[in-house]
């Protein structure tokens, strides 16, 4: 959040706004502390349900869209600046490399850049899509993955109504029938409590689904130009 503010501080009395939606099945209290820590002057909403995530086929955080000022999405949804960088920490003590730290701010200010581009010369910034281009760039949810909505909304709704067992089934289904989304596999992590009482247990279990990804990235690079391309990992590890 704190990269989110400087960035807004330089650009909004462009008429620019960031909306920043925390996918937080827990609800307002979990979500509540961070946002405090942060206190950006910009909105901040929480998204119980995930329902953004559904409209917009957002499969991790960060990821943004970018609306322009009629209402037109002008980049669908992509990573907001986060690189893979982060795989090649060391699972002890979670340091990292200056390679590593180094690929991960390039990566984080190229997108900011691009972001304040926008802000200050709209449809002429050069990563600014044109209609046809936003079309080409939406991917739009398969019957698969909606269904899996459906299944994640019913399994966090019975969770918190004391069905942890049946709420369970859904979730593992929503995961089953989307495993691209981080965002629905996280959330059935922590409404099992495992980040809060067997914090190792969950570092494990994320660490082993990243592992599992292979070369395949966890945070696909957005189509910005400069954006670092390289994995800047080795995904033996």
């Amino acid at each position: 959040m704190p990269v989110w503010q400087a960035m807004y501080d330089e650009v909004e009395s462009r008429d620019f706004l960031i909306i920043a939606v925390a996918q937080e099945s827990r609800g307002v209290e979990t979500a509540r502390e961070f946002i405090e820590e942060a206190n950006p002057s910009y909105l901040c909403l929480i998204d119980q349900t995930h329902q953004v995530a559904d409209l917009y086929n957002m499969v991790n955080v960060p990821n943004a869209v970018w609306i322009d000022e009629f209402g037109k999405i002008v980049r669908p949804s992509e990573t907001a600046g986060s690189h893979d960088a982060f795989r090649s920490m060391d699972r002890q003590d979670f340091s990292q490399t200056d390679e590593a730290l180094d690929l991960a701010s390039r990566a984080q200010a190229t997108y900011m850049d691009a972001v304040k581009d926008w802000a200050t010369n709209g449809a002429t910034a050069e990563n600014a899509y044109d209609v046809s281009a936003a079309k080409r760039h939406v991917q739009l949810p398969s019957e698969s993955t909606s269904l899996a909505h459906a299944n994640f909304r019913l399994g966090v709704y019975l969770r918190l109504n004391g069905k942890e067992l049946e709420g369970d089934k859904f979730l593992a289904a929503a995961i089953d029938l989307h495993p691209d989304s981080w965002n629905m596999f996280r959330q059935a992590m922590n409404l099992r409590d495992i980040g809060q009482v067997m914090g190792l247990a969950a570092d494990q279990e994320f660490f082993d689904r990243v592992d599992a990804l292979g070369e395949k990235r966890y945070y696909p690079a957005p189509n910005i130009k400069g954006f670092p391309s390289e994995p800047g990992y080795d995904p033996k590890i």
